[in-house]
Formats: structure tokens, C-alpha cells, sequence
């Protein structure tokens, strides 16, 4: 069961495609696993178009529509998710629209990092954005850092934990400079995510520090 999600703010610049292109695979893929930020999705969408078509809708008034409908959905009073196909999920580790990405690359070309984690880099069209694939051998973690801007992780096999929460499959979590964490993969089973950034991390560590143009993280 997913327990964390797209905050409110990202799911109204998709919704809005107001999102550079790298934060947006990551959404649309996170969007293919949870059904609870689909149905969020579709409902924005819905109110979005009521109010483009109401010349007396104030913000004040989206603001609190919009609330007013997340509480619903967290209430479990839909009764039905709307599917939305382009965001449906095969059974795969990979869902669409990440799997296109990665077929378009040449398919998953891996490229190790040290101590068994690896990492591909997905091509786009955004320079404003680094995409790419982590794989953190279980039980392993990652490296102490923070970040010079933000990072959305998402969980496509296997889990994480770090000093805010554990994460599984389909599983989001946002940083920014104020956090400090050292991801680490759960015993048992290799965690692969997409991770999205907008800027360097920035590693405690002054060798890994060293080493980062080199890693190409």
C-alpha cells in the first residue's frame, strides 16, 4: 500500500502542465501506481475546468474547493477511482511512461558507481532537470547528503529507509537543503527508484565530494 504521495502543489502544475519535463515522468509514473493520486488528479481536473469557465471564481474559492475534495478522497468516500489509461500501470517494474524513456535510451544500460549501487541517466528534453535510475544493493546505503535544490524519489522495487520514514514501491519522498539523510536499502531485495533533481546533492562525505564529477552525481 502506497503511503506517501505527490503533495498538492505538484499535482496541480501537472495538471496545469506547468511542470518541466523531468519532474513530470516522475509524476506520471508515480501517478500509474497510486490510484489515490489519480482519483486527485481527475478531481483537480474537473474542478479546474469548472472554474476556467466561472468568471467569479476567486483563488480564495479554488483553494478550498480543492481542499474540500482532498478530504473527501482521504476519506475513502469515492466510491471509484476514474482510470486514466494513459497513466495505467502494467506488471512491471518499470510502468509508462518511464518504460518509453528507457526504451528510447536503448534500454537499461546500468553504470556502476561503486560497492554495487548503479545508476542510469534518462535522456530528456529538460535542462533544467537530471532523471535517473538508482539501484541500491540491499541492506547497503547510499552515501550522507543533502541537496543544493530539491529531489523527488519514487520507489519502483523494493524499499528505502532514512531518517524521515521507510519507502516501497511507489512510495514518494521530496527533499530540499533542509533535510540531512542517508538513504538505505531494506535486507532482502536490491531498491531501484527514479530519482529527480534540479541541482547537485551535496555529500558530507569530502571524498565522495571528490568523486562526484567523476560519478556523474
Amino acid at each position: 500500500m502506497i503511503e506517501h504521495h505527490l503533495d498538492d502543489d505538484m499535482l496541480l502544475h501537472y495538471s496545469a502542465g506547468t511542470l518541466a519535463e523531468g519532474w513530470s515522468v516522475a509524476v506520471a509514473t508515480h501517478l500509474a501506481l497510486c490510484p489515490l493520486c489519480r482519483a486527485s488528479l481527475a478531481m483537480l481536473e474537473n474542478v479546474g475546468g469548472y472554474f476556467l469557465e466561472s468568471e467569479d471564481a476567486g483563488e480564495d474559492d479554488v483553494t478550498a474547493s480543492w481542499q474540500s475534495l482532498r478530504a473527501t478522497i482521504e476519506a475513502g468516500e469515492i466510491e471509484k477511482v476514474v482510470p486514466i489509461k494513459k497513466h495505467t500501470a502494467a506488471n512491471n517494474i518499470y510502468p509508462e511512461p518511464l518504460r518509453s524513456y528507457i526504451e528510447r535510451a536503448g534500454g537499461l544500460r546500468w553504470r556502476r558507481l561503486g560497492r554495487g549501487a548503479a545508476q542510469m541517466i534518462i535522456p530528456t528534453d529538460d535542462n533544467t532537470t537530471t532523471v535517473r535510475l538508482l539501484k541500491i544493493p540491499a541492506g547497503q546505503p547510499v552515501p550522507e547528503h543533502s541537496h543544493d535544490g530539491s529531489e523527488l524519489t519514487l520507489v519502483l522495487d523494493g524499499s528505502f529507509s532514512d531518517e524521515v520514514s521507510t519507502f516501497a514501491r511507489g512510495d514518494v519522498e521530496m527533499a530540499d537543503g533542509d533535510l540531512m539523510h542517508q538513504p538505505r536499502a531494506s535486507a532482502g531485495k536490491d531498491c531501484i527508484c527514479i530519482a529527480v533533481t534540479d541541482a547537485p546533492l551535496r555529500f558530507k562525505s569530502r571524498f565522495v565530494r571528490w568523486l562526484q564529477p567523476l560519478l556523474g552525481i
